[in-house]
């Protein structure tokens, strides 16, 4: 018998003063049975620093993830269908980057292994034509403790300012300074 994913309610109320982009966002996120409560809490992170300033051409959406192997881990999805934004977690390899850099007009990965150094060092190079391409890596302690903040129900305030993430619960708060390994040019 197959596994079922299990149900985590997560009220965010985000504060992006870099980008100017507020709210409160109630979320239903489904954890496939293989997603680690890390992996989980990133998708919820990326979701908080992607989020759009407004909602014209679409939101920001989870998906089906480990689930379908053709889908991100969230998506912008415009009124056509049209992918407006593609993310994905932890280190795609480069016909996956590729693909989705083709399909979008934005991606952003978002790394938060201790590998990541070496991932990245061999495939850097391989993606000069990628200007829609963002990479940012989540120190991998950073990751560890937000994952500790993992509940089937939460609220977390998230202040976003000068580059740094404050992820705060009922438990102690969490610092995320994500580090940038290509910023998008386009």
């Amino acid at each position: 018998m197959a596994l079922k994913a299990s149900i985590h309610k997560a009220l965010l109320n985000v504060a992006d003063m870099d980008r100017h982009v507020y709210g409160e966002h109630n979320l239903t996120i489904a954890r496939h049975p293989s997603e680690t409560e890390e992996r989980m809490m990133l998708r919820v992170l990326a979701y908080a620093l992607l989020q759009p300033s407004d909602d014209v051409r679409g939101k920001l959406e989870f998906t089906k993830g480990l689930s379908d192997v053709d889908e991100p881990d969230l998506w912008q999805l415009d009124l056509t269908g049209e992918v407006v934004h593609w993310v994905d977690l932890g280190q795609p390899d480069e016909r996956r980057i590729m693909k989705a850099h083709g399909r979008a007009e934005r991606m952003t990965v978002l790394s938060y292994a201790a590998s990541t150094p070496i991932w990245w060092a061999g495939l850097e190079n391989k993606l000069t034509r990628t200007p829609k391409l963002e990479v940012l890596q989540i120190p991998a302690e950073q990751s560890q403790a937000l994952a500790r903040l993992c509940d089937r129900s939460m609220v977390l305030q998230i202040s976003i300012q000068d580059g740094h993430i404050y992820v705060s619960s009922n438990q102690d708060p969490v610092e995320i300074t994500p580090l940038v390994l290509r910023a998008r040019k386009s």
